[in-house]
């Protein structure tokens, strides 16, 4: 308990900005650095693993966070893969059917109504975040919290790493090769 308080107390605040230039107070990497100095053996490990993609089969991480946040965040991107099928006329069997609920497919359906891919993004990491929120465990110094930190500072890496003229550039050569190769 003692190393999760000193840890926990050391962590600065991810305060999230629509404004992609704004810097985050500390490093995915420092992050990791600063958990090695306190913690060990699989908490550690799990921290060291950590990432915004859910592994494809669910799996038991011995963590109630990341087994939630993992398992929505699967669920999520089954029922985008689900929305994007469908509005290409495609098929999409869902292997986890069962786990895509309604409350999901809602969000993936208003995610792929929006026009710019950006604003799309943008809703989805305001979902993601809310979820992270609701995930994490009351108590602020436990392994579940600093997982929820974690998964919270890589998003906002993520959520930094968006331009839009970059976008509109990839998605201009992108949409010239699919042309290109349909002609």
């Amino acid at each position: 308990m003692s190393n999760y308080y000193y840890l926990v107390s050391q962590l600065p605040a991810v305060v999230f900005s629509s404004d992609s230039t704004a810097s985050l107070p500390i490093s995915f990497d420092y992050f990791k650095d600063l958990c090695a100095r306190f913690l060990d053996g699989s908490v550690l490990e799990q921290i060291n693993n950590l990432s915004l993609e859910p592994p494809k089969e669910p799996v038991d991480s011995g963590s109630c966070f990341l087994n939630r946040w993992y398992g929505w965040e699967r669920s999520l991107r089954l029922a985008l893969a689900q929305q994007r099928a469908a509005k290409m006329q495609k098929n999409f069997d869902c292997p986890d059917a069962a786990t895509v609920t309604q409350d999901i497919q809602q969000l993936a359906r208003t995610a792929c109504a929006f026009d710019s891919p950006l604003e799309a993004e943008q809703f989805l990491n305001k979902e993601r975040l809310k979820m992270i929120d609701e995930f994490a465990p009351i108590d602020a110094f436990c392994a579940d919290a600093v997982f929820a930190y974690g998964v919270k500072l890589l998003l906002a890496a993520r959520i930094q790493k968006f331009d839009e003229n970059a976008g509109m550039e990839s998605y201009r050569i992108i949409y010239d090769q699919i042309l290109g190769e349909s002609k």
